[in-house]
């Protein structure tokens, strides 16, 4: 049997010091970019309330206008429209961050540890899949009708479907995150 030598004792401590380094780091890492996601969801929440109750209040007011003064809001159907989709991407990455997504609970919860973190896996790598689609897609869909204005408003179309790359991008941040969290789960 070979001993070793002073300096590979050395070395080797060296080594696990290092490694141990890497995953402390990495944890603290880990715990910005958590907390930097919860603030960024939280404000997206916020936003998700504004903009329901904004749609609420629009919609009764186009029913009064309509229906007691005999004089409807033009405008008003297509702002809430507007506002439906503003709220169903966004409400989308919410649900994600949350873990409020549709799911196959049954299926999970009767694998074994090991595979549902695979599956937990997969889950995340279909998820910043479908976040870069949604990102590129939507970033070229938004430039091709950048010159189109909305028949009632009359803004610029683009700033409707702004929010198809955004909430892909907050969906590639949040599986981004999940993901990472998911690797580091091993680790720990």
């Amino acid at each position: 049997m070979r001993r070793f030598s002073f300096k590979a004792v050395k070395h080797i401590k060296a080594f696990k010091a290092t490694i141990k380094l890497f995953w402390y780091s990495l944890f603290h890492v880990l715990r910005l970019f958590e907390k930097s996601c919860s603030a960024i969801n939280q404000g997206v929440e916020y936003l998700l309330f504004g903009l329901g109750f904004s749609m609420a209040l629009l919609v009764a007011v186009q029913v009064f206008c309509r229906y007691v003064l005999n004089s409807s809001l033009f405008w008003s159907e297509e702002l809430a429209r507007y506002m439906m989709v503003w709220l169903s991407f966004l409400g989308a990455t919410v649900a994600y961050y949350r873990h409020l997504h549709p799911g196959v609970d049954t299926i999970i919860t009767r694998m074994s540890k090991p595979k549902q973190r695979l599956s937990r896996l997969c889950v995340h790598c279909v998820s910043l899949s479908i976040a870069i689609i949604m990102f590129v897609s939507g970033t070229q869909f938004a430039w091709f009708v950048r010159m189109q204005v909305s028949p009632a408003l009359s803004i610029p179309k683009w700033i409707i479907l702004v929010i198809i790359p955004l909430s892909g991008l907050l969906l590639f941040l949040y599986a981004f995150f999940f993901l990472l969290k998911t690797f580091a789960e091993k680790n720990q």
